[in-house]
């Protein structure tokens, strides 16, 4: 059976580079569906109408194509996108996604690309590809090429662009391979000051039989990990470092977002946590510290990057962020509490010892949770990287699995 590539863009402007795209992939042996994303003015060459599309906005079409605001037929059109698109690939229908674009044509593709499973082939042309994507990225897998010139019009340049991206999402869907799961694949979040404990739990969990998947908790590690918990690709987790919750409270440049541990416990999968790196709040370069916080207590990590320690109330504002979503939980979860440092820098004779801040927290992680039968919180005497903290998290994790995983 040959393969189904969707290829799309505002055919109204982009209707000829989109057809040069098809006709190289077709030539490679696949099937193409136009579809058009047009807000105003329809294009005859469409496989998918735009109509097609903006019926699938909640307030109906015309919210997209009698919008006479461009910006908010843009983002109307993206909101129907998201829609529908993810009906397709559910369907079966899809082998993969290009979708050509400016900045606009670019925002309303994204978030629709964003929500689809990893792993499924999506590329993006895009004038914008050559700055900051991560707007247009986010925690998925979609691939942006920089279109070089812009989006308009046949060329000498975006003739040899449009050709790569369309063998390139050919070569992409033609040789794609379904994995099946060998091991449970564990999530795991790490930072740099808690990596001696998230290897000793990496190493004894992949001796158990289990796979463990490792993000970097930058705010988009944590936020990748979850889009793989919702898409069912990771089947627990161990939350050793949630150091996100403080640079989303105080307004670092890591955040985890609003939304953070939610897909976990929506999913009901095993689940440990703990406190990792919750000591300090990330910042650029020191010279873009906000003022608000002059004369508290910095730790220049590198010439990009200002760490900052945690004050008492700080804390208490963490732990009650945490309470807040862990007592939605309605499966199996642990909390564990290292009390002696929450990282390499929060240990004693480091820059960012002090015991009297890291005592808010786990006293109003206390206070906060909601403990039950299922939902426990345990402290442990010992440091986070110690080798013990790394035996009673694999502990935890057994008692929360069972034989789930």
């Amino acid at each position: 059976m040959r393969k189904t590539i969707y290829a799309m863009a505002t055919m109204d402007t982009k209707g000829e580079e989109l057809c040069f795209v098809a006709n190289y992939i077709r030539r490679a042996g696949f099937d193409v569906v136009l579809v058009d994303l047009s807000t105003r003015n329809k294009s005859d060459r469409a496989d998918i109408a735009a109509r097609t599309i903006a019926q699938e906005h909640p307030d109906g079409p015309d919210k997209v194509l009698g919008n006479t605001d461009r910006g908010r037929a843009v983002t109307a059109m993206s909101e129907a996108l998201q829609s529908w698109l993810p009906n397709e690939v559910r369907a079966k229908k899809v082998s993969g996604i290009i979708a050509l674009g400016g900045s606009g044509g670019t925002a309303i593709v994204a978030p629709a690309l964003q929500a689809l499973p990893i792993g499924l082939p999506k590329l993006i042309v895009s004038t914008v590809a050559s700055g900051n994507t991560q707007p247009y990225v986010g925690y998925s897998d979609i691939t942006m090429m920089y279109s070089v010139v812009d989006v308009a019009g046949l060329n000498s340049v975006s003739r040899r662009v449009l050709s790569n991206a369309a063998h390139a999402i050919a070569g992409m869907a033609g040789h794609s391979s379904d994995f099946p799961e060998e091991k449970p694949a564990i999530g795991m979040t790490m930072f740099g000051v808690t990596t001696p404990c998230v290897d000793m739990v990496r190493d004894s969990l992949d001796t158990k039989g289990f796979d463990p998947l490792v993000f970097h908790a930058t705010g988009t590690g944590g936020q990748a990990m979850e889009k793989l918990v919702s898409d069912g690709l990771i089947r627990g987790v161990l939350d050793i470092t949630t150091t996100e919750v403080a640079d989303e409270v105080v307004g670092g440049i890591m955040p985890g977002g609003t939304h953070r541990f939610d897909a976990i416990i929506k999913s009901r999968i095993p689940y440990v946590m703990s406190l990792g790196a919750l000591d300090m709040v990330n910042f650029g370069a020191r010279d873009t510290v906000p003022e608000r916080f002059a004369g508290r207590h910095f730790l220049i990590h590198n010439p990009q990057v200002t760490l900052m320690r945690t004050i008492a109330d700080e804390n208490r504002d963490f732990a009650k962020w945490i309470a807040e979503k862990v007592n939605q939980s309605m499966a199996p979860l642990e909390i564990l509490i290292p009390e002696q440092g929450l990282s390499m820098l929060d240990a004693k004779g480091e820059a960012f010892y002090d015991p009297t801040a890291d005592q808010s927290l786990f006293e109003t992680l206390e206070q906060e949770v909601e403990q039950t039968d299922i939902r426990r919180i345990t402290r442990h005497p010992c440091h986070i990287n110690d080798s013990a903290f790394a035996d009673a998290l694999v502990a935890a994790f057994e008692r929360v699995s069972g034989s789930q995983c």
